[in-house]
This record gives structure tokens, C-alpha cells and sequence, in this order.
């Protein structure tokens, strides 16, 4: 099943601005946070540096870089987050996705290689990898994606045929050609399997929750009228 979304609808589910969820993504592990708090800290001595040197006489204009520079390491998720979020917003179309999973299936994917040295003086590369987890998802209609994530613990009560939801975007009014789609939800288990958390989730529960009372009402009024 696929129900295209109102603009409005469509904006409030994919946020302009970061989200927790979002920021969290974005903030990364600690080694992120020492990098930009670095920054941070470059940023504020350079601006010193440069009032100094130069005889600097703006200065609200010095003082309002100063804050920037200084609060570099947290502002810049919610800007990464934001910037991530306005690529999914310029889809001019979006849509509600509800179908099933058709086949899952467990992969190791390499992420990255670091190089280091081992005791005998020798350039030894490591390879880090992750598992991640593959679903196929589909409806009766024929439409289908391939979704990949991270593998997650929670992961493991996922099955075949069981009921998914998300939101799909499309430059076309048709939903005939899908460019991108959001993290998936299974509303019966309550689990999202996503990378990056795309929607808004307490809106999108929302949209689903009234689509499927939509879906449970049809078929009573049917019995009503053959009644």
C-alpha cells in the first residue's frame, strides 16, 4: 500500500530541523566531540589572534564569531543533521509505504582500514568491519526495495512477512519512481531499523495509526451495506 502524503503532512514527518534522534546520530562518539571541540578551541585563538594583529575595531561582529567558533563543537550536528534532512525535504512528493518483509539476510561490510605497526616494526592494515542487516521489502503490488542497516540486537525478532511501514519521496506525483525512502518501522513489534533516523517519529505513528483504523473501518462498512 502506498498513499501519497499533503506537503504539510510530508514536511512534519521529515523535519527541517534536527531532531534528539538526529543530533545524537550526529554527535558521534568521543573522539567526534574532541575533533570539534579542537576546532572550537583553533577557532576562538585565531579570532584573538586576529583582533590583536590587526586592531580589530567591529566588535559585536568579532564577539558574535567568537561564539560561533567557540560552540563549533555543538551546534555542528544540529547543522549536519538540518543540511541531511533539506536534501529529503527538496523531494517534491511523499508517500506512506506499508508492505512486508520479503526476505532478510545477514552481511559483513567493510567500513573502513587503518593502518598501524605491529611489533616487528611492519605496516600491518586492519580492516573494520560491521555487520549489517539486508531487508527486501514489498507489497502485493510488485513495488520493492532493498533496505540496509546496521545490525542491532533488536534485530533479531524481525521475520519474513511481517508488516512494515515508512515514508518513500519522489520528484514525481505519482510516487511512480521512488529517489529515496526514510528508516523503516514495524508497528507491531514497535522497532525501527534505520542508519540515520529520517522522520519524526511521534508524526509519523500518528499517520499510521489512522491509516490502519482507515483499513480496519472499510471492510465493516462493506458488511453494513451487503447487510
Amino acid at each position: 500500500m502506498l498513499v501519497p502524503l499533503t506537503r504539510q503532512k510530508f514536511e512534519q514527518v521529515v523535519p527541517l530541523i534536527a531532531t534528539g534522534l538526529q543530533y545524537k546520530y550526529y554527535w558521534g562518539k568521543f573522539s567526534n566531540f574532541l575533533q570539534r571541540l579542537l576546532i572550537s578551541v583553533v577557532a576562538v585563538v585565531v579570532i584573538l589572534l586576529v583582533t590583536v594583529i590587526f586592531k580589530l575595531e567591529f566588535a559585536s561582529i568579532v564577539f558574535v564569531f567568537g561564539v560561533i567558533g567557540a560552540f563549533f563543537w555543538l551546534w555542528y550536528p544540529v547543522f549536519q543533521a538540518s543540511m541531511r534532512n533539506i536534501q529529503c525535504r527538496r523531494y517534491k512528493y511523499g508517500g506512506f509505504f506499508r508492505g512486508r518483509v520479503l526476505d532478510w539476510w545477514i552481511t559483513d561490510e567493510l567500513i573502513g582500514k587503518t593502518e598501524t605497526v605491529n611489533n616487528k616494526g611492519e605496516l600491518v592494515i586492519v580492516e573494520n568491519r560491521e555487520k549489517q542487516i539486508n531487508l527486501d521489502i514489498g507489497d502485493d503490488t510488485g513495488f520493492s526495495i532493498e533496505f540496509v542497516a546496521p545490525l542491532r540486537p533488536a534485530h533479531k525478532v524481525i521475520t519474513r512477512g511481517q508488516i512494515v511501514e515508512m515514508v518513500v519521496m519522489s520528484n514525481r506525483s505519482d510516487l511512480s519512481s521512488i529517489e529515496e525512502f526514510s528508516d523503516i518501522y514495524f508497528p507491531n513489534r514497535d522497532l525501527w531499523v534505520s542508519d540515520y533516523p529520517y522522520l519524526r517519529r511521534d508524526f509519523f505513528n500518528e499517520v499510521g495509526r489512522r491509516l490502519r483504523e482507515d483499513q480496519q473501518q472499510k471492510p465493516r462498512r462493506r458488511r453494513r451495506v451487503e447487510d
